[in-house]
């Protein structure tokens, strides 16, 4: 299994804005810290602010912060959003009737309670906890984000 880049970037600005609290972050700034394409990240930041995660003020002096509180922000809820497909093989995508074992397959339990055991224990993890005082200033060190 593999999340797709749209759910890294999400992870990622999430992590930087969580860094850089009391203040404005521009996606420009995200993108240059970790030489991700603006083009890329202006649909993610979008889907984050769409959904509260992000609290976006558009124009000049504009930017980003969080739009709720880190310990609020479950990792798996996160991944879960920004997913577009979590079916693990074809059988299990919607609508999705190619196979003849379709509604009969003994692999289909297994694969649906693996996919919610790994959104269960990324649910166990919030924002905060990525982002806690021990790890703020490491990230701040690492990204060289401005005080």
């Amino acid at each position: 299994m593999r999340l797709t880049k749209h759910s890294d970037y999400a992870l990622r600005v999430l992590l930087y804005v969580a860094a850089a609290p009391g203040r404005q972050v521009s996606t420009e700034e995200i993108g240059a810290a970790y030489g991700i394409s603006t083009h890329h990240l202006f649909k993610v930041v979008g889907k984050l602010g769409k959904h509260g995660l992000l609290s976006i003020k558009r124009g000049r002096g504009g930017g980003m912060e969080l739009g709720r509180p880190a310990a609020e922000i479950r990792i798996g809820d996160v991944v879960m959003l920004t997913e577009p497909d979590f079916a693990l093989v074809e059988c299990l995508e919607e609508g999705n009737d190619n196979c003849p074992l379709t509604g009969a397959c003994a692999l289909v339990p297994p694969l649906v309670r693996a996919r919610k055991a790994f959104v269960a224990v990324l649910n166990e993890y919030t924002l905060a906890d990525a982002v806690g005082p021990r790890n703020e200033a490491r990230y701040r060190r690492l990204l060289q984000i401005a005080e």
